[in-house]
This record gives C-alpha cells, sequence and structure tokens, in this order.
C-alpha cells in the first residue's frame, strides 16, 4: 500500500515541479510530477535509482546522472511528465556492493554485472513494484519510459501499468567515451541503448 507522506512544489532549473514523498511500507520514495498527468496518455516517465557516486560526488564512471538531467529536460519540454526516485543504490544491492564490485572490476578488467555476481551479489535485484503503485496513485493512463531497459518496462507491465514506447536517454559516447565498457556491460545485459554500436559484435 502507497502513502504519501508530503507534497511542495519545487523550484528546478527545469521549472517548478511538484515533489511528493511516499512510503511503500518499506521505503520512502521521492516523485517529482511536472504538469497534469491525472488520465493522461504517453506520459513521459523516468525511473531513477539513487546514484551516490554519480548525483553527489559526480562520478564519470557512469550516466546517472546525465539520464536524470536528460529526462528533466524532454519533460519540460513535453510539458508534463513523471520522475520516481528509487533507494537501490549498487543496483539494489546497496552502495558498499556498488564500491566492492567496482573494485573488483576494475582489478580484473571484467564487467560490473559480472562482479556483482562474483561477490555473491544479485546482478540485478532492483524491483518496480513501488513505481507502479505510484502511477496508479498519480492516475496516469500510459507511461512513454524514458529508459533503455526492458526490465523496466517488464516491471511496469507486470503490475499493470501500460508502457506505450520507450525513448532513450543514453549518453552521446563521443562526449562521454570512457563510458564505451559501460554501455557494452548494458548491452550484454538486454539494453536497447539507440544509436549505439557495440564493438564486441
Amino acid at each position: 500500500m502507497i502513502k504519501r507522506l508530503a507534497e511542495r512544489p519545487l523550484r528546478t532549473a527545469f521549472g517548478v515541479w511538484r515533489e511528493i514523498l511516499y512510503y511503500d511500507g518499506q521505503d520512502q520514495l521521492i516523485v517529482l510530477v511536472l504538469g497534469d498527468v491525472d488520465g493522461a496518455s504517453d506520459v513521459p516517465c523516468r525511473i531513477h535509482s539513487d546514484c551516490i557516486s554519480a548525483h553527489v560526488f559526480n562520478s564519470v564512471e557512469c550516466d546517472c546522472r546525465e539520464q536524470f538531467i536528460s529526462a528533466q529536460v524532454f519533460i519540460k519540454e513535453q510539458g508534463c511528465g513523471v520522475i520516481i526516485w528509487l533507494d537501490q543504490d549498487g543496483r539494489g544491492n546497496g552502495h558498499m556492493a556498488l564500491m566492492l564490485a567496482a573494485s573488483l572490476a576494475e582489478r580484473e578488467s571484467i564487467p560490473q554485472t559480472e562482479a556483482y555476481v562474483r561477490l555473491g551479489y544479485a546482478a540485478d535485484r532492483r524491483t518496480y513494484n513501488a513505481a507502479a503503485a505510484v502511477l496508479h496513485d498519480l492516475r496516469v493512463g500510459s507511461v512513454l519510459l524514458l529508459s533503455d531497459s526492458p526490465g523496466k518496462a517488464e516491471g511496469l507491465t507486470d503490475r499493470n501499468i501500460a508502457v506505450s514506447g520507450m525513448h532513450s536517454v543514453a549518453v552521446d559516447l563521443e562526449e562521454h567515451p570512457g563510458l564505451r565498457a559501460y554501455y557494452e556491460d548494458k548491452m550484454a545485459r538486454g539494453y536497447t541503448i539507440g544509436g549505439f554500436k557495440s564493438e564486441s559484435v
């Protein structure tokens, strides 16, 4: 059962959004809403996992910060949308797992996904139950998912959220060449990153 705890207008570089704090019985999650999404179809929606490294420490080892900004820009351009911020750092394994996996991946030149598994963690233990519950609470008709992850789309459709399509918020590798191996790993996990050509194929 999802419950609203607090709500306020939030002024950002990308307009004034509605910030809503939810509680799902276990965790709190933050939702940003722009415009009127009640009953709307094809609502741009970004489901975003917490990433301390990118959002707090300005890490360049992932594209989390850039994807978040791209989602805000796109939603502002469309005039409405939803961003759901989930406390699922380290693909839901936690920040310590992320640190250990990143160290192992660099030390042994292996994908970070493999590093998680070798350390006894799940390759990805994120869940989208709470995100789906939020979208039901907001009475969103259907979403245009701002993601390249088929797992997110599945996680929503399995919980009766209509996903009308997906829109990539991937970065340009000419501007971020250091993320090529990171994107290779994503492609190996089934991501469909628009415009990305794997060098391993």
